[in-house]
């Protein structure tokens, strides 16, 4: 009998995995091999007059089998957000250069070039004035935009004129060339039941470059604005 217990280890000592592979390095999860590898070695130690029951096998065999599955989705998902990443940021790439429209009070003007505004009016007013001022904070100029109904109001400054809702103000810059290039902040004020208060406004800016974080989140980096978070974005401009 001992002589069948000890043909039974051989045969099962050829097949064990820890000779067939390299030792790897330990980790904490059970992974596919570790979970063969253990079921060997019942198998190598189970009393040959009382062998393990067929049901028992084949309990574990399916085990082996979920745990291999699981490995296998495991390795499709993680290369499936990889190629999501990478698809994601090299879509974002060709946003650089492009304008887009997002939540702020300052922004860039470059020359030949149009500074895109959208204000949200709460509820329509009376009188709406607008502030531009130098990255200094200096007052470099200030628009009477007249009466303005409740709603979106959309507005177009090239350094020299201002354009609301497509109508041309009959006003022009204070400087006789136009503003120069530089970094600038809108200030939108509308008189609400005789009080006075300042809109949300959003603003264009161009996109510098994109950033890609850890987690796939992608970041924009405007110019005049700073890094922005692609969610933020308003809205892509022609």
């Amino acid at each position: 009998m001992n002589d069948v217990a000890s043909a039974t280890n051989t045969v099962f000592n050829d097949l064990s995995i820890a000779k067939k592979n390299p030792a790897q390095a330990q980790s904490n999860e059970l992974g596919q091999s570790a979970f063969l590898e253990l079921m060997i070695t019942q198998l190598e130690n189970q009393d040959p007059l009382s062998p393990q029951e067929n049901s028992e096998f084949i309990a574990q065999l399916a085990q082996f089998s979920s745990v291999e599955s699981l490995d296998k989705l495991n390795n499709n998902f993680d290369s499936f957000a990889s190629n999501f990443v990478a698809n994601q940021a090299l879509q974002a790439s060709t946003l650089v250069g492009r304008s887009v429209t997002v939540p702020s009070d300052t922004t860039d003007l470059i020359p030949g070039e149009v500074v895109s505004a959208s204000v949200d009016v709460p509820s329509s007013s009376g009188e709406v004035t607008l502030n531009i001022y130098s990255e200094s904070g200096t007052l470099v100029d200030q628009v009477d935009l007249g009466a303005q109904p409740a709603g979106e109001l959309a507005l177009r400054w090239d350094g020299i004129q201002v354009e609301a809702n497509g109508n041309l103000l009959d006003w022009q810059s204070s400087q006789e060339n136009g503003m120069p290039a530089g970094t600038y902040r809108f200030e939108v004020l509308s008189q609400q039941n005789g009080e006075e208060i300042q809109l949300d406004t959003a603003l264009s800016a161009n996109v510098n470059s994109v950033t890609v974080g850890q987690n796939g989140t992608l970041t924009l980096n405007l110019s005049g604005i700073g890094p922005v978070s692609l969610n933020d974005i308003k809205q892509f401009n022609e």
